[in-house]
């Protein structure tokens, strides 16, 4: 009983900050996240939470090169 409260209070630790949304995919879209969560042994989410970091990365830093005047 005590490992298990001891899990939940982590789980709750690593939630904290979070936001959970719903996002509903075209179905191709949704077969194809399947398959690159299959082949990485992971969840869909994981996988979609990788591709949101990416994608914010690469636009942040889009963001910082136009800011030091550069022509993109």
């Amino acid at each position: 009983m005590a490992k298990r409260k001891a899990r939940a209070r982590t789980a709750k630790k690593k939630a904290e900050g979070s936001v959970r949304v719903s996002v509903s995919f075209p179905r191709d879209d949704y077969t194809e996240l399947e398959e690159i969560a299959a082949s990485q042994r992971a969840s869909i989410a994981w996988v979609v939470r990788a591709a949101v970091a990416k994608y914010l990365s690469a636009r942040t830093a889009l963001s910082n090169r136009r800011g030091r005047g550069g022509t993109s």
